[in-house]
């Protein structure tokens, strides 16, 4: 079985949004491995001394237990423009090291910077991130998210945000897009795709 990543911003030289990455990364180990036992992810992470106050990427790479922990210095990428691309077998619902389907996607952006992925019609995830839609009201999250990431569930929990089906005969109705991930900003101040 291929190995698993879990993504986390380091910040201050502290890990962000623990809580959430600590309950995805234990239900994915039971329920992929059957393994009952938690393992804290904070107690794991060890900050090196050379890490300074920038934003840094802690990737953790896992199966049953954990195999390697890496840091690199964060490079945000810049998201102006999304190609709808369409591909109704995908299955992303653990964050696999192999991203070679999502990767294929990806490849067929034309001269977008990332591709919005569909799936039998209904609205998912870009290749990095899940995705926000503003209705002039309050934030709409698609319920058919590929993968339920961690800064999404937490936006969800604070109720800053809402799930929804969205469809592709529906996208003209919002009036922003936003992508979000654990290494983008955490609240809703950027990252919007007018």
């Amino acid at each position: 079985m291929c190995l698993l990543i879990e993504t986390i911003k380091i910040s201050n030289r502290r890990p962000l949004n623990i809580k959430y990455h600590n309950e995805r990364f234990n239900r994915s180990r039971k329920e992929l491995f059957g393994i009952e036992s938690s393992i804290y992810l904070e107690n794991e992470i060890q900050i090196p001394e050379n890490l300074t106050d920038k934003i840094y990427k802690c990737r953790i790479i896992y199966g049953k237990q954990i195999e390697k922990i890496e840091f690199e210095l964060y490079k945000p990428k810049i998201i102006r423009s999304l190609k709808l691309v369409e591909d109704n077998d995908i299955e992303y619902g653990y964050k696999f090291s192999d991203r070679s389907k999502i990767n294929e996607l990806f490849e067929q952006r034309g001269g977008c910077d990332d591709v919005l992925i569909v799936k039998n019609g209904f609205v998912t995830d870009t290749s990095i991130a899940n995705i926000i839609f503003w209705d002039g009201v309050k934030w709409i999250t698609p319920s058919t998210a590929l993968l339920r990431g961690t800064a999404r569930q937490r936006l969800i929990d604070n109720k800053s945000i809402f799930e929804k089906e969205i469809t592709v005969k529906n996208l003209h109705t919002f009036k922003k897009i936003r992508i979000i991930n654990s290494m983008m900003e955490q609240e809703l101040n950027g990252g919007v795709i007018k």
